[in-house]
């Protein structure tokens, strides 16, 4: 029992590291100054059915002190009143910067982002191409400072953590997980200076490339396929032999990604198992992985306290484990500025996540695929 005990210790300690590690390599991005002389960029913006963001989102661009840029947004087929408020934000002030484009139909083999953006690619007039997502509110210095970072970095590809707005008790539960995912397992260092593609991270709401190198992995046709189409646009930048840089942009960009508990759990069973490219060993290991290290230690630790079992191996190894993952939850939010008393739920949001890891594949498996903004993809042939 110690022996167990001290292993799953000694994993969430490594993952403590791994964390530390990665607060200190993912540098913040602050506001950048205006200037005109920086290439023509241009802001990229999907949307479908976005009636409740895209406003906040348009004006934000339209706001931006960067002085070279255009902004265009393609309507992929909404039928909310998304269309109508794109048509009233062309007539705001420097509404001259951007253009409103409507979608074409979505061919076969293709997902619904990737199309979009894959049609506002081929738009683009800029030397840079930001692809941001509706959902998000760009503070006024974002674009210099993005830009300046990418061209410093010598970057084919930039990516920012956005910070993560969440108004709902359910939102808070879940959505901070995404980062604590993110800085607890995946070296951030090694996305940037190893060349394997397997090393990646990107974020769709905020992807900034250089035309060179986004059409040199043949833009976002390269992902037509792929739902969760960003990690698969890293990992494409790197078998080109790109370069790939992240930020933290939690100062500079706001995000959020679902308005209800409902949104959550449908956004969430889409991504996850598609986010590990649909491997089911893979996926079964990351939640046997959760259940031991972040919910089985408060078993223990309830079973110990009922027969008051103080000794190391039933209550103090326990409790240090819980200690250390309620740490890890805590610099996340932390740093990323997120609400810190569900940090203390820590274990209930890793029960949720094991619940929607089964759903995802579930709907991939039998479900008949994965339903999303009106849209049914049929993935099952993916799995591994």
């Amino acid at each position: 029992m110690i022996l167990y005990q001290l292993s799953v210790l000694f994993c969430l300690l490594l993952f403590l590291g791994i964390l530390l590690w990665n607060l200190g390599e993912l540098q913040p991005l602050l506001p950048g100054n205006g200037t005109g002389d920086g290439p023509m960029v241009s802001v990229l913006v999907p949307v479908r059915n976005e009636e409740h963001t895209v406003e906040r989102c348009v004006r934000s661009l339209l706001d931006q002190d960067y002085g070279n840029y255009e902004i265009i947004v393609l309507d992929d087929g909404s039928h909310d009143r998304t269309p109508e408020i794109l048509e009233s934000l062309l007539q705001s002030p420097r509404a001259e910067r951007l253009r409103v484009l409507g979608g074409k139909p979505l061919p076969d083999g293709w997902h619904g982002k990737a199309w979009a953006c894959h049609q506002l690619g081929l738009a683009a007039h800029g030397r840079v191409l930001l692809f941001t997502d509706a959902d998000t509110r760009h503070e006024p210095g974002c674009l210099s400072a993005s830009v300046e970072a990418l061209l410093r970095a010598d970057a084919d590809m930039l990516s920012l953590t956005p910070r993560q707005e969440t108004v709902t008790f359910g939102e808070r539960l879940v959505v901070p997980l995404v980062y604590f995912i993110l800085l607890c397992y995946l070296p951030l260092r090694f996305v940037r200076t190893r060349p394997e593609p397997s090393l990646c991270f990107a974020n769709g709401q905020f992807i900034l490339f250089t035309r060179e190198g986004y059409e040199r992995i043949g833009g976002h046709e390269a992902v037509r396929s792929d739902i969760v189409e960003d990690v698969w646009l890293c990992k494409a930048v790197k078998r080109s032999g790109g370069r790939v840089v992240s930020y933290d942009g939690s100062r500079i960009v706001h995000c959020r990604m679902y308005r209800t508990f409902s949104e959550v759990w449908n956004g969430f069973s889409k991504n996850l198992f598609a986010g590990l490219g649909y491997n089911a060993p893979g996926l079964f290991a990351l939640m046997l992985m959760t259940a031991l290290l972040y919910v089985a230690p408060y078993g223990f630790l309830f079973d110990a306290a009922l027969d008051a079992d103080f000794s190391a191996g039933r209550f103090w190894l326990p409790a240090a484990q819980i200690g250390v993952a309620l740490g890890c939850r805590m610099l996340v939010a932390a740093r990323f500025r997120q609400p810190f008393p569900e940090t203390l739920l820590h274990a209930v949001s890793q029960i949720v996540l094991l619940l929607l890891a089964f759903r995802s594949f579930t709907l991939v498996a039998f479900g008949g695929g994965v339903r999303w903004k009106g849209r049914r993809y049929d993935f099952s042939g993916k799995i591994s």
